[in-house]
């Protein structure tokens, strides 16, 4: 789908995209003209969490390469909010970037069906399909669905865990638009796609704001 068409970001060929940084991208950006994610900056982010997120995050880059080219030197994609009102306001410490960015470098996905990912989850087409999965789980003695890959279940059920894992791809349909759960990613911030920084206690400005 061209979701340029039904986004009020969208006009003449770029989008508004919405994100929060480490403050630290800022030298970057005035050294090197752009910023790129590093698996060091998530692991330094999430911590303890981090070799299950970069799990997800590794299967994402995968799939999401193959809608967008990503760079050679790109090692993780940079999540952006799809509107004003729905990003997240910097702390001590960050940044907020108002990005204007050409449509074909924006990787949609539906960021609920994310989750389900996240928690290592077979990610259906609708609630039926999920109903179904979950009642062919139980038919089949399974105690639950989360464990096929980490877990009691982790690789006794290869085709279990494949059958989710194919699954996943479905996080790149996006059913209907809604800001809270439409997400987009980017592999990079060029320092020419800035509109503005947003920093700790300021707001986006109102004419960034389109919906």
């Amino acid at each position: 789908m061209d979701y340029s068409k039904i986004n009020p970001y969208s006009r003449n060929g770029k989008t508004l995209l919405f994100t929060s940084q480490d403050e630290r991208s800022l030298k970057v950006l005035e050294e090197k003209g752009r910023f790129i994610n590093r698996k060091i900056y998530i692991k330094e982010h999430m911590d303890d969490i981090s070799p299950l997120i970069l799990m997800c995050y590794d299967w994402f880059v995968d799939a999401a390469k193959e809608r967008v080219s990503k760079p050679d030197d790109v090692e993780y994609q940079i999540w952006c909010s799809v509107s004003a009102r729905n990003c997240m306001r910097p702390y001590e410490g960050e940044v907020a970037y108002v990005l204007e960015v050409p449509n074909e470098e924006i990787i949609y996905f539906d960021g609920l069906k994310w989750d389900y990912v996240l928690n290592l989850h077979y990610v259906p087409t609708n609630d039926d399909d999920l109903e179904k999965y979950r009642a062919e789980i139980k038919a089949k003695g399974y105690k639950n669905s989360f464990e096929f890959i980490q877990g009691r279940y982790a690789r006794q059920y290869p085709l279990e865990e494949k059958r989710i894992k194919d699954s996943w791809v479905r996080v790149f349909d996006v059913d209907s638009w809604n800001i809270f759960g439409v997400q987009a990613n980017i592999w990079e911030i060029k320092k020419e796609w800035i509109k503005h920084i947003v920093r700790p206690g300021e707001s986006i400005p109102e004419e960034y704001i389109l919906d």
